[in-house]
């Protein structure tokens, strides 16, 4: 298998580019099933998840073009007149975004037939809003031998109320509602800059849509889309993750193509553990410090609170920061699965529920561990890091599911980290 072989005690130093976000750019290729014709799409990742999406749009007959630098692509979708509209189990399996097809074939065609998606093991992630979200607009939807199959010839607006602001459910609504005969209001949506990013690409795209931004969204429905060019926003979750990493190794990281505003509360939660945090407008933003970090707790919540996807990240630093720290998880029940694989490496974490408590040591031990998903896996690395001796992360596919040349970067920032093959991982 393939490991990352970290030698800890790096402080990072220099600059690192963040592209477009893995949450938004599977949407995005989805949403180009929408309308007819060729869409371009720039600053999209060089990623596993973006070459499965890839595959996927093939197999529902698309063509699909990609050129870019290696670490960045612009690809063309072109969707033909009649899609296929089954999404089948041996690519939907990969990846949990892949359900974003959807709502845009449930809209195209009338009908969709979808796999029941896989993805990360952070715990369940039930599909019950989309499929409630879609029947009160019309659909007829079932589950059966593995996969959801909706039927609606007519789609018709309505009014939805989301029990919780679930990103996924509300990207299938919405991408429904805007070829739906009528008006459609979602109330309690989703409010993260991958929504935002979405609506303005189906704004350019030609459809009706109000309210973006904000936690009520209304969608007049129109006869047709056109195709677009739109350019992904940047990845709020990596962009977090160089800071957070910047602090736990007492570097100085300037991270470029971010938005700062997109991630206010880690930002602030890393200046009250002692960081100099700097807004560069036009650029992104840097992260310094020269100290040891102090502890702060960390709960997390739909945006605009702390992202879940930054836990893991966050757990890594303050296993070695000055204090005690309570961490709440209140969105994914199995993302503490990290904390037994940190624990290996010496932090002191203790998990109870939804709840962990994190007492900071002054340094970590290098072990053998394993990714258990995305952000597990870059939490060990950063782990590794600040830990004596050497660290060896398995698993690193889950890594490249969101990282574009994770190590490469991490080396330009002055950390010892080798992708190696190893038959006797951990002996």
């Amino acid at each position: 298998m393939q490991v990352l072989r970290v030698a800890g005690g790096a402080r990072l130093a220099g600059s690192v580019e963040v592209v477009g976000a893995k949450n938004s750019v599977l949407k995005l290729m989805a949403a180009a099933l929408l309308a007819p014709g060729s869409t371009t799409l720039g600053n999209l990742p060089a990623i596993s998840d973006v070459a499965i999406m890839h595959q996927l749009l093939g197999r529902l007959g698309c063509e699909v073009n990609t050129s870019g630098t290696g670490a960045t692509d612009e690809v063309c979708i072109t969707v033909p007149d009649h899609p296929q509209w089954e999404a089948p189990y041996d690519l939907v399996r990969k990846i949990r975004g892949s359900i974003c097809v959807l709502g845009p074939l449930l809209a195209r065609t009338g009908k969709a037939k979808v796999a029941l998606p896989g993805g990360d093991a952070i715990g369940s992630r039930p599909l019950d809003m989309h499929f409630a979200g879609i029947e009160r607009m019309g659909a007829e939807v079932r589950v059966e031998h593995g996969y959801v199959v909706a039927e609606a010839p007519d789609l018709r607006g309505a009014s939805i109320w989301l029990d919780f602001p679930s990103v996924g459910a509300t990207e299938n609504i919405l991408t429904a509602a805007v070829l739906a005969k009528g008006t459609t209001v979602i109330d309690n949506a989703a409010r993260e800059p991958e929504i935002v990013d979405l609506c303005q690409m189906l704004v350019s795209m030609g459809a009706q849509i109000g309210g973006i931004g904000s936690s009520t969204l209304e969608i007049t429905g129109v006869d047709g889309l056109k195709p677009t060019t739109h350019r992904a926003v940047a990845d709020r979750i990596v962009a977090g993750t160089w800071a957070m990493a910047a602090v736990a190794t007492r570097g100085d990281i300037t991270v470029r193509g971010a938005h700062p505003e997109h991630l206010e509360i880690a930002l602030d939660k890393l200046a009250r553990a002692g960081a100099e945090v700097e807004a560069l407008p036009g650029v992104g933003f840097r992260v310094a410090i020269a100290e040891r970090p102090r502890s702060f707790d960390v709960v997390t919540l739909p945006y605009p609170g702390l992202a879940t996807d930054l836990q893991p990240q966050a757990i890594a630093l303050l296993s070695v920061a000055d204090g005690t720290a309570m961490i709440t998880e209140n969105l994914f029940e199995a993302r503490f699965m990290f904390c037994d694989e940190i624990a290996r490496m010496g932090a002191d974490v203790r998990t109870d529920g939804h709840h962990a408590v994190v007492r900071g040591r002054e340094q970590l031990s290098g072990a053998p561990v394993r990714a258990t998903d995305i952000r597990a896996g870059v939490g060990l690395v950063i782990a590794g890091l600040v830990a004596e001796g050497v660290t060896e992360v398995a698993e690193v596919h889950h890594i490249d599911r969101g990282y574009v040349r994770f190590e490469e970067q991490l080396r330009a920032l002055g950390a010892d980290v080798q992708r190696v093959e190893s038959d006797t991982f951990g002996g």
